[in-house]
């Protein structure tokens, strides 16, 4: 497997895999800028050069410091935003290039598209950021989407040049359907010459236990450009690199990792369906004020809580 692949619509070649950036920000570690800058900076030494982002993850500092010691055009970003509009497409992108500091995005996704509905609703969105294409602003626009319904949509859509679909064995977070059923509708994207990279190849966290098959299905789907995984630590990031190259991961990187203290995060978009809390054999999980709540003392961190979760709140981290 080529760990790097040479990508048109970008005029760069892209790794294999992506530095997925939710996991060291605001939102999960909430690591330094420093810090965090630093373990993507040892990424690019792997040889990992594609980082995703969100305006939502409020991590932008972190490029800004990254790009301060790595060449711009050896870095390719990813960022996203809820944009659905003219004004707030605007708003997102200068966000996005003052707080990084660049003057141009390699992909802008419209986040969480579920259909070609809301699609047809960030119309005027979508046709901002074609500008901002022509524009030299940014070099690749999509959308990201944990439903086949907007893998669909992107089908029937004009100017979608890369997607971020979720690609992990259990299909696990597909909101409306299967792995199975995503795989022709992503195959069918990529025979239009779509950029496809894959997310949650181990399910938020979930399938932890069972990492070296996670990855090896996710990094051997044919039509997935590359995949995105969340890296916390420096052993993440070399165990992460290894397997993409078809390495064997050392047992003390693999014992670093195993030792990592880690906890369930309950995301503050649950809508306390309670689902989870009829799962819980442990009964480490409750309802307050109309959201889950788990009881460390008594949570095992088995992750069964998250496969019933249907709008996928629920990660390990």
């Amino acid at each position: 497997m080529e760990f790097s692949v040479y990508q048109p619509l970008l005029g760069k070649y892209v790794s294999k895999l992506c530095y997925g950036t939710l996991t060291i920000g605001p939102l999960q570690r909430n690591y330094e800028v420093s810090f965090g800058a630093l373990l993507m900076e040892k990424a690019v030494g792997m040889g990992i050069n594609f980082f995703d982002t969100a305006e939502i993850y409020d991590n932008y500092g972190f490029f800004k410091a990254l790009l301060e010691k790595v060449p711009r055009e050896k870095v390719v970003i990813a960022t996203k935003s809820y944009a659905y509009d003219a004004v707030t497409a605007r708003e997102s992108l200068d966000k996005a290039l003052r707080e990084m500091g660049t003057d141009y995005i390699d992909i802008f996704l419209l986040h969480e598209q579920e259909s070609i509905h809301t699609l047809r609703g960030h119309g005027e969105a979508i046709e901002f950021f074609q500008r901002a294409k022509a524009r030299g602003q940014i070099r690749g626009f999509g959308i990201s989407t944990h439903h086949n319904a907007a893998l669909e949509g992107a089908l029937k859509t004009p100017g979608i040049d890369v997607v971020m679909a979720i690609t992990n064995a259990k299909g696990l977070g597909i909101a409306d359907g299967t792995m199975a059923q995503s795989i022709p509708l992503l195959k069918a994207l990529k025979a239009r010459g779509t950029l496809i990279y894959g997310m949650k190849p181990l399910g938020g966290g979930h399938l932890i236990a069972s990492y070296d098959e996670a990855m090896a299905y996710a990094l051997g789907l044919e039509f997935i450009d590359s995949v995105a995984v969340g890296m916390q630590s420096e052993a993440e990031i070399t165990a992460n690199v290894m397997t993409a190259r078809g390495l064997a991961v050392p047992e003390d990187v693999r014992r670093r990792i195993d030792e990592t203290e880690r906890r369930l995060l309950i995301h503050d978009w649950c809508t306390g369906c309670g689902a989870c809390i009829s799962r819980c054999h442990q009964k480490a999980l409750r309802l307050e004020k109309g959201k889950a709540v788990v009881d460390a003392s008594k949570c095992l961190i088995c992750g069964y809580c998250a496969g019933v979760c249907p709008h996928m709140c629920i990660k390990v981290i």
